[in-house]
C-alpha cells in the first residue's frame, strides 16, 4: 500500500512492523504494543497457540470428537476419523477408517469402487447393535445392585427412524432380551407387526399415538396374531373404542394410560410434558378410567402406566423426579385393582452432542447410561418398597439414544469463497484517491493518524466509515465499480496490516440443509461435524457451510461450542475434502423434505469384517434420483421425457435440414438428444464431482459421470429413457 507509507513514516509506525513503499500490500505484521487484539475463542485460541506442526490428537481436541465421539469415533495416525464398532471392546485391527468407506462407495465401477454418488449416509449395525447391548446391560447392572424383583425390557419408538433395516436391525439384534417396539401412527403399527413377527414372542408392542377405530383394531389385529400388544390411552375418549371394538372382534385387550405428570423439564424438548403437555390423561381422568374398566368388568385389561417428561432429559435429578411422580401414580392403580405390570418411563435418555457433559443445556447431558439406569431403578423401587407394591416391570421407549450414533451424513465441499481483494499499486491508489469527496479524505487522514498512534480500532472505525462513503458515492453515480473494488481493496489491506484475523470463508457443500440436516433449520439443533481426513494437518482457516439450495436459510452458521465458524483445511486442487455430520441418526431422515427438490443422500450399510480394511459394504442404495423427487411433487416424469423428446426432434429436424454454410453442427442428432434427456431424469439432483461434457454423435453432448461414460458403449439403444 504505497500511498499509505508515503503518508505513515516507518520511523514513527507502530512498533513490531512498517509500512514499506513499492510493495503492493502489506506485510504480515509481528508482535507489537498497542491495543491488544480481541479476544479469541476457544477453538480459534487452539489453533494459534499450536506450534507450526499438528497432530491427531490435536485435530481431536480441537473438534472435541473424545467428549462427544467416545467410545464409537475417533482419529487415526493417519489423520482419518476411525469408527470403533464395538465401542470400548473394539480391538486395534476392528476399527475402520472413515474415508476408506468413502471412497469405496463414492469411486468409479471401473475402479473398483460401487459409483455411488454423495450426500452419503453410513450406517453402522455394529454400533447398533452395541447401543443396544449397552442401554440392557446398564439396567440389567443396576436391578442387580440394586436388589430391583423385576427386569427390563425396552421398545424402540420407530418415528425416530423408520428405515425398514433400521428397525429389523433392532428387532434381531434385541430379541436375546425382548427388546420390543413403539409405534405412534398406522403405518408405524403395521411395521411394527411385520418386524415383531421375526422377534422375541414376549417383546412389547405399544400403541401411542391418538387412535381411531381403524388403529385400534389394527392394535387388537395384533393381540389376535399373538403379539404382545399394549393399547396406550392417550385421550379418555379412546376408552371408549377399546371396549366397543374388542367385544366386536372378541379380543381381551392389555391397556395402558399415559399420565400427565406434574414433573416438567424446562428445556426446549420438554414442551409435551407437565399438566399442560400435548399428551396423556390427568389425574381425574385416570381415575375414571379405572372407573369404567371396572364397571364393565375389565379392569384386569389395565397393566401398564406410560409418561414422557420430553426428550433430552439433562440430569438424572429431574429423571428420579418425574419417575418418583410416575412410581405414586402407578402403586395408586395397584391399590385400586388395577392388574399393573409394566412401568413405561418413556424417552428422554439424552445424548450429549457437544461434549459438555452438561446438564443446562438440549445439547448435553449431565448422565450416561449407567447413571440414568440406576436414577431409574433406586427411584422406583424407593416408592413400591415403602408402599409394600411388586415391582414392576420397566420399559424405555429410548429411541434417540439407540440410533444417532450409528448414521453418519457424508458430505464434500465443492468450493470456498476467496478474498476478492486484488493488490493496489501506486497508479491505482492514485487514482481510487482522485475519486473521493471531501469528507471521504478526511476519513483517509484520520485513518492513517490512527495508524501512527497505534490505536487499531480506530483505524478500523475510519476504514469502514471511509468504505461506506464510498458505497453512497457509487449509488450517487459519482465514482465507478472499479472505485469502489478498490475501497474493498483497501481496507481489507488495512485490516491484514493491523493483524486482524482473516474473515470466515464460505464453504459451498454438497448439500441439502433442509433435506439432510432439518433439525438445524427447524429448531436450531446442533450436530457434530468434523473433516473426516486430513485431521493430521493444521486446519488453516475458519468457515460457514452453505448448501445447494437457493435459500438464505441454507447454511451452517452455528456449530457446537457455542462457535459461529468450524476451522477448516484450504481445499487443495483436484482433492476432495470430506465433511461428516454425526450423531444425526435419529429423526432426521424422516423430517427431511425436498426443498428445491433435492432428494435424499445414497445410503450404505457397513459392517466390521476381518478383511484388509477392517470392513464390508453390506447394502448401497443409490439416493432419489431426479425422477424420483419429480414423482413426489406429483409430475410425471415419464410424460415430462417424452414431451422434451418430441421438442428435441422437431428442432433437430430443424437444424438438419437448414442449410447455412457453417461446417459446425448447431445440434445434436435425435438419439443423442434423447440419451442426454434420459440422463438427467436418471441421475441424483446433486451435484457430480467427477464430471464432464461427454461428446457423442456428431457433435451431442450429455453430462454424466465416469460411470456413464465408461458404460456409454457404441450401443445407442442403451440410453432410451425407462422408468426404474
Amino acid at each position: 500500500m504505497p500511498a499509505l507509507a508515503c503518508c505513515v513514516d516507518a520511523a514513527v509506525a507502530p512498533p513490531g512492523y512498517a509500512f514499506h513503499a513499492g510493495d503492493g500490500s502489506l506485510p504480515s505484521p509481528v508482535q507489537f504494543s498497542g491495543v491488544p487484539p480481541a479476544p479469541t475463542t476457544t477453538a480459534t485460541a487452539s489453533i494459534e497457540s499450536s506450534p507450526s506442526h499438528w497432530s491427531s490428537s490435536l485435530s481431536s481436541a480441537l473438534y472435541k470428537i473424545d467428549a462427544w465421539g467416545a467410545p464409537y469415533f475417533s482419529v487415526n495416525s493417519s489423520g482419518n476419523i476411525a469408527v470403533r464398532p464395538y465401542g470400548t471392546d473394539t480391538l486395534p485391527h476392528q476399527e475402520i477408517d472413515l474415508l476408506k468407506i468413502v471412497r469405496k462407495v463414492s469411486d468409479p465401477k471401473s475402479t473398483g469402487g460401487l459409483g455411488l454418488q454423495l450426500p452419503l449416509i453410513v450406517r453402522l449395525p455394529d454400533v447398533l447393535k452395541n447401543r443396544l447391548e449397552s442401554l440392557q446391560s446398564a439396567f440389567n447392572f443396576a436391578i442387580h445392585s440394586q436388589g430391583y424383583e423385576a427386569h427390563y425390557q425396552g421398545v424402540y419408538p420407530v418415528k425416530c427412524n423408520q428405515d425398514r433395516f433400521v428397525v429389523e436391525d433392532i428387532v434381531r439384534f434385541g430379541s436375546p432380551f425382548r427388546f420390543g417396539l413403539e409405534a405412534g401412527s398406522k403405518p408405524e403399527l403395521l411395521l411394527a407387526m411385520s418386524c415383531l413377527c421375526k422377534g422375541n414372542p414376549k417383546a412389547l408392542l405399544v400403541c401411542n399415538g391418538f387412535k381411531d377405530g381403524e388403529y385400534i383394531s389394527l392394535a387388537l389385529l395384533a393381540r389376535k396374531l399373538a403379539l404382545n400388544t399394549v393399547i396406550v390411552l392417550e385421550q379418555e375418549e379412546e376408552l371408549d373404542l377399546v371396549l366397543a371394538l374388542s367385544k366386536k372382534m372378541s379380543v381381551r385387550p392389555v391397556i395402558g394410560v399415559r399420565a400427565k405428570l406434574r414433573t416438567k423439564h424446562s428445556g426446549h424438548f420438554g414442551s409435551t410434558s407437565g399438566e399442560k403437555g400435548k399428551f396423556g390423561l390427568t389425574t381425574t381422568q385416570i381415575l375414571r378410567v379405572v372407573k369404567k374398566l371396572e364397571e364393565t368388568s375389565m379392569l384386569d385389561c389395565l397393566q401398564l402406566l406410560h409418561f414422557h417428561i420430553g426428550s433430552q432429559i439433562p440430569s438424572t435429578a429431574l429423571l428420579a423426579d418425574g419417575v418418583g411422580e410416575a412410581a405414586q401414580i402407578y402403586c395408586e392403580l395397584v391399590r385400586l385393582g388395577a392388574h399393573m405390570q409394566v412401568l413405561d418411563i418413556g424417552g428422554g435418555l439424552g445424548i450429549d452432542y457437544d461434549g459438555s457433559k452438561s446438564g443446562n443445556s438440549d445439547l448435553s447431558v449431565a448422565y450416561g447410561l449407567e447413571e440414568y439406569s440406576l436414577a431409574v431403578v433406586q427411584a422406583v423401587k424407593f416408592v413400591c418398597d415403602r408402599k409394600n407394591i411388586k415391582h414392576p416391570v420397566l420399559c424405555s421407549e429410548s429411541g434417540r439414544a439407540i440410533v444417532s450414533h450409528h448414521s453418519i451424513l457424508i458430505f464434500e465441499a465443492v468450493s470456498a469463497s476467496v478474498s476478492s481483494a486484488a493488490s493496489m499499486t501506486n497508479a491505482g491508489f492514485q487514482y481510487f484517491m482522485e475519486g473521493l469527496t471531501e469528507d471521504a479524505l478526511s476519513d483517509y487522514r484520520n485513518l492513517s493518524a490512527a495508524v501512527v498512534r497505534g490505536e487499531y480500532e480506530t483505524c478500523l472505525l475510519y476504514a469502514e466509515q471511509l468504505k461506506q462513503r464510498c458505497v453512497d458515492q457509487f449509488k450517487e453515480g459519482s465514482i465507478g465499480m472499479e472505485q469502489l473494488a478498490a475501497v474493498d481493496g483497501f481496507c481489507e489491506l488495512v485490516g491484514k496490516a493491523i493483524g486482524l484475523s482473516e474473515p470466515t470463508r464460505t464453504y459451498h457443500v454438497n448439500l441439502s440443509v433442509f433435506t439432510s440436516i432439518p433439525d438445524f433449520w427447524g429448531i436450531g439443533q446442533l450436530f457434530p461435524i468434523v473433516p473426516i481426513h486430513r485431521l493430521d494437518q493444521r486446519p488453516a482457516v475458519r468457515g460457514i457451510l452453505s448448501d445447494l439450495t437457493c435459500d438464505s436459510d441454507g447454511k451452517i452458521d452455528k456449530f457446537i461450542g457455542g462457535e459461529s465458524s468450524l476451522p477448516l483445511h484450504e481445499l487443495e486442487g483436484g482433492g476432495r475434502y470430506y465433511l461428516g455430520m454425526f450423531l444425526g441418526g435419529a429423526y432426521e431422515e424422516a423430517l427431511g423434505g425436498v426443498h428445491n427438490l433435492f432428494g435424499g443422500p445414497s445410503v450404505v450399510r457397513v459392517s466390521q469384517s476381518d478383511g484388509p480394511h477392517s470392513f464390508a459394504v453390506t447394502r448401497a442404495v443409490p439416493g432419489p434420483s431426479c425422477s424420483d423427487v419429480l414423482r413426489v411433487m406429483q409430475h410425471e416424469p415419464e410424460l415430462m421425457f417424452e414431451t422434451l423428446k418430441h421438442r428435441a426432434e422437431e428442432f433437430c429436424h430443424h437444424d438438419e435440414d437448414s442449410d447455412d454454410g457453417n461446417d459446425s453442427d448447431h445440434g445434436m442428432g435425435n438419439t443423442a438428444l434423447a440419451s442426454s434427456l434420459a440422463r438427467f431424469f436418471h441421475n441424483m439432483p446433486y451435484l457430480v464431482a467427477s464430471c464432464s461434457l461427454t461428446a457423442l454423435n456428431n457433435g451431442g453432448f450429455y453430462y454424466c459421470n465416469e460411470d456413464a461414460a465408461d458404460s456409454a458403449g457404441g450401443d445407442e439403444e442403451q440410453w432410451s429413457y425407462c422408468c426404474a
